[in-house]
């Protein structure tokens, strides 16, 4: 059983809090893109707990998770959160974490890079709101052919310092020559990857032969995503995305196991919108800046990996919509639906005015979305406290009303409803 859950928005959606409750159905959760970019917020009954780069399988001892090859992994930011979640009482090692031997290795002038091009950019306010961890820079020089695998610190030989002699001559005439930094030096480099060798030697494996064979041997196996749909490098709302393929059908490919299909699609949306960085938000249009402030605080909508405010508006059903075509959705989970609770009406965007004064409900590309209007409809609210509901029936009609009509806006079936942020906090409509 091949299962990916994945977010249909802008990310946030909640996707890591869905992930660690459906993993006490399976054996092994995937993370299998992006990088320590991400930022999935857990609360259950062992606390609160942030993570960046490891699946949020990794909260339950039973589940072994994986990181993907499809992934950007920067082994000291690894370290740093294996390390907290220790100090929380998370037990980690290489029985329930495995590392792709083909994850692509974030290093430091990655990051460096990024800060120094998103400065560069922020001059002309041509910034992309990057999250300033290297992702888009480690990705580029993947796809250059220079950058090292993890696989490679378990042999640091003299063939390995010479590609990376290479890279940093290559990356030293950017770094000096475009930003007049101080250049890489070598034996730095060297002596990092020497000390990060040391610590994951041992995780360090071939994981797509892993989940071959946990398949076959009939292992359910959940795939993790990073970000939404609307991030996604090919079909999201480019240049303003993340570097990677966030959709379900990359799942498999990112994972290790290119050959195999997913058996099931849950896509995470959020009960109004979000959204960290720049580019077109339709949404925050249908909002006045004070109706922003309650709908941010209310969401407690900061950015997980970065602390900075987000972007807040009513759900988006144009994007919606799209987004649970470009994730393929069998199902749907709902969540922060109790964010909404104050609400005596509750805004949705149901389509969008172009410039040129027709209506759509197709999610536009281009110039078309950035000049796109909020065409909105108000529902009822139902202005109480839905946090205790735990069946359908505990619902006010008015929040049932409200999820019945995202269902048919969007096209397919809600079947699990988060009302609060603790594990347990969730309805699940059978």
């Amino acid at each position: 059983m091949l299962t990916a859950i994945t977010g249909i928005n802008w990310g946030d959606e909640g996707k890591g809090r869905m992930v660690d409750l459906l993993s006490q159905e399976y054996d092994i959760v995937v993370r299998y893109q992006g990088g320590n970019n991400a930022g999935h917020t857990v609360k259950n009954e062992r606390g609160k707990f942030v993570l960046n780069l490891l699946p949020s399988g990794i909260l339950r001892p039973e589940v072994v998770c994986v990181m993907g090859n499809g992934m950007v992994i920067d082994p000291q930011h690894l370290d740093g959160e294996i390390t907290k979640l220790r100090e929380q009482g998370i037990q980690i090692s290489p029985a329930n974490l495995k590392i792709s031997d083909r994850a692509t290795i974030t290093m430091p002038y990655h990051v460096a890079q990024d800060g120094l091009e998103e400065a560069r950019l922020s001059k002309t306010g041509a910034q992309f709101g990057s999250t300033k961890r290297g992702i888009a820079y480690v990705y580029g020089d993947k796809y250059m052919k220079k950058t090292l695998r993890m696989g490679d610190l378990l042999h640091l030989d003299e063939a390995v310092k010479k590609r990376l002699v290479t890279m940093v001559d290559s990356k030293n005439l950017v770094m000096e020559g475009s930003y007049g930094a101080a250049p890489i030096d070598v034996e730095e480099m060297w002596a990092w990857l020497q000390k990060y060798a040391a610590i994951f030697k041992d995780y360090v494996c071939d994981a797509g032969a892993y989940l071959d064979k946990a398949d076959r041997e009939g292992k359910k196996i959940l795939f993790e995503a990073q970000l939404g749909a609307l991030r996604d490098v090919d079909f999201g709302i480019y240049p303003y995305t993340t570097s990677s393929n966030v959709i379900g059908a990359y799942a498999p490919i990112g994972a290790g196991i290119p050959g195999h299909k997913l058996d099931n699609s849950i896509g995470i949306m959020k009960a109004y919108s979000s959204c960290v960085g720049d580019g077109p938000f339709t949404a925050e249009l249908a909002m006045t800046e004070e109706e922003k402030h309650y709908l941010r605080e209310a969401g407690h909508e900061y950015g997980a990996a970065t602390g900075r405010p987000r972007r807040v508006g009513p759900i988006d059903l144009v994007a919606s919509r799209y987004g649970v075509f470009c994730q393929g959705c069998d199902e749907v989970a709902l969540t922060l639906l109790d964010v909404l609770d104050y609400m005596e009406k509750v805004p949705v965007v149901k389509a969008y005015k172009l410039s040129d004064g027709s209506i759509t409900d197709r999610f536009p590309m281009g110039e078309a979305l950035d000049t796109a209007q909020p065409v909105v409809e108000y529902l009822p609210g139902w202005h109480c406290d839905i946090t205790a509901a735990r069946k359908w029936e505990d619902l006010p009609k008015a929040a049932q009303d409200y999820i019945l009509y995202l269902e048919q806006a969007v096209g397919c079936k809600i079947t699990y409803i988060s009302v609060g942020a603790e594990r347990e906090a969730y309805i699940h409509r059978t």
